[in-house]
């Protein structure tokens, strides 16, 4: 090899070492860049998790004081001397302060997961099913007078306050009732209000909701009056022949005929026919259907949570019609 070639040959290698040199330097920079890359993540990360600390200490704080403000309002419903409870939408008792299990002369605990029903006098048990079963349809505060009775088996008469409380997707929680004993001046018993018995009276019960049905045909019943019950204003045209009835108590809202088609045929046979079959409706909506029912045809209109006094009087009246 002439001193060419080597000159050559070492020029090379100079070359190929100013090349690896210059690789290395770009590969610690990109190492370098890396680094800081990372160094900027972990910055992040560490600002993040004092964020979530400040976070998570302002939940705790929150989280005590709502856990305060519960006990001392858990604390102020198992103090009031009013009796309070609770209950879901099956009636079912979820929460009872100590006023109302001494009311009933029942451990407070034993109250708990118990049905309300068993307090409730025997003569208003349809008619607390009934209104429980409308109470979701209905707004504000409902005000309902029943007899309780207690472990010792005494009967006394309340009112009570009922508030509707909905969870955060507007479905029904529970029910909070509170309950306010009254005195024999501000109770005054179904017999006292309305005739003791009205034997003789038939009438014609048409509601296709078999419990309202057989409720309205227990109250009627209770006071002589001969009941006879039909789930539809087909059945209640039959009836009336076969029947004869003095007055028809009819539902309003029925699927097919409705309570209105009812009335308006039976008033087009009395045209034809004679006669006259005294009518009230009832209905779950208080404003909605009254004027209507009574340009309908029905003399008389009652709301379907009505108190059975209120019933027994409304069918009292139409019997008194001419």
């Amino acid at each position: 090899m002439n001193d060419e070639q080597i000159r050559l040959h070492f020029q090379a290698i100079r070359q190929r070492i100013a090349k690896l040199q210059q690789h290395d330097v770009e590969a610690w920079q990109d190492i370098d860049a890396a680094l800081e890359n990372l160094y900027l993540i972990y910055e992040e990360m560490q600002s993040r998790l004092e964020t979530a600390e400040i976070v998570e200490q302002g939940l705790i704080q929150q989280n005590q004081q709502i856990g305060s403000a519960y006990y001392h309002y858990y604390e102020l419903f198992q103090a009031s001397p009013i009796p309070y409870l609770a209950i879901d939408a099956d009636g079912i008792i979820l929460e009872a302060n100590s006023a109302i299990a001494q009311l009933l002369e029942v451990p407070q605990p034993y109250l708990i997961g118990k049905p309300l029903i068993l307090y409730i006098a025997p003569g208003d048990r349809s008619s607390f099913y009934l209104k429980l079963d409308r109470l979701p349809q209905t707004q504000g505060i409902q005000i309902w007078q029943m007899h309780l009775r207690s472990r010792a088996n005494e009967l006394f008469a309340v009112e009570l306050h009922i508030d509707t409380l909905k969870g955060d997707s507007d479905t029904i929680e529970r029910f909070a009732i509170g309950i306010y004993p009254l005195s024999p001046t501000q109770h005054q018993p179904l017999a006292k209000t309305v005739p003791q018995s009205l034997d003789g009276l038939r009438v014609l019960v048409v509601d296709d909701e078999a419990d309202a049905r057989d409720f309205i045909s227990a109250v009627l019943e209770l006071h002589g009056i001969a009941v006879k019950a039909v789930a539809s204003a087909a059945d209640a045209l039959e009836a009336i022949e076969e029947f004869s009835p003095d007055v028809l108590v009819s539902d309003i809202r029925m699927p097919g005929e409705d309570g209105y088609t009812l009335i308006r045929k039976i008033r087009a046979l009395e045209a034809l026919k004679g006669g006259h079959l005294r009518a009230g409706a009832i209905t779950a909506y208080r404003d909605e259907d009254c004027q209507k029912a009574l340009s309908a045809g029905f003399e008389a209109h009652l709301n379907k949570l009505a108190e059975p006094s209120q019933l027994i009087e409304m069918v009292s009246q139409l019997a008194r019609l001419p």
